[in-house]
């Protein structure tokens, strides 16, 4: 079998692969040889730029506590120094139901309002503190006929998205 008619024409994956191998690429570690730095959070670890922070186990601890008494999820990343959504995951592998976003029903009519004259979900829960999805659960239970998604430019006007 000739070999060479096989290989001739290799894809650019395999001409990448094969030129970072032939400089050498692949001969030295990546990671760097200096220890873990720590900070006064714990042990921080380093990784394309970004620092990410590990919680200790009883760091883990608090933060469930203070959400079960009734912290968000943006309050504890900023007590924590971590990401919102890193907070959500050790929630969530401690089996702690996640919140939805709260909506304040006092201001059902002043959102209604926004929306109407044409905002959009996200415009209007910044508005009125609440998350877009918040706002539509809100806006729907209220009657209000929700627009359909898209381009700005797609939007109907206020008087034909009040119900009858």
């Amino acid at each position: 079998m000739d070999l060479r008619r096989e290989f001739e024409n290799p894809c650019p994956h395999l001409k990448t692969l094969s030129l970072r191998r032939s400089r050498g690429f692949y001969n030295h570690d990546q990671r760097s040889s200096e220890p873990t730095v720590t900070d006064s959070r714990g042990r921080v670890v380093r990784s394309l730029g970004m620092t990410q922070t590990l919680l200790r186990p009883e760091q883990v601890d608090d933060l469930v506590a203070q959400y079960r008494e009734g912290a968000t999820l943006v309050e504890l990343a900023s007590v924590f120094g971590v990401n919102r959504r890193t907070v959500a995951t050790h929630l969530t592998r401690r089996e702690v139901t996640i919140r939805r976003g709260r909506f304040d029903p006092s201001r059902i009519h002043e959102a209604a309002d926004l929306y109407l004259s044409g905002l959009t979900l996200v415009e209007v829960g910044v508005k009125v503190g609440a998350g877009p999805q918040a706002v539509r659960r809100a806006l729907a239970s209220h009657g209000v006929v929700i627009r359909p998604g898209g381009r700005c430019g797609s939007r109907i006007t206020a008087s034909t998205a009040v119900s009858g």
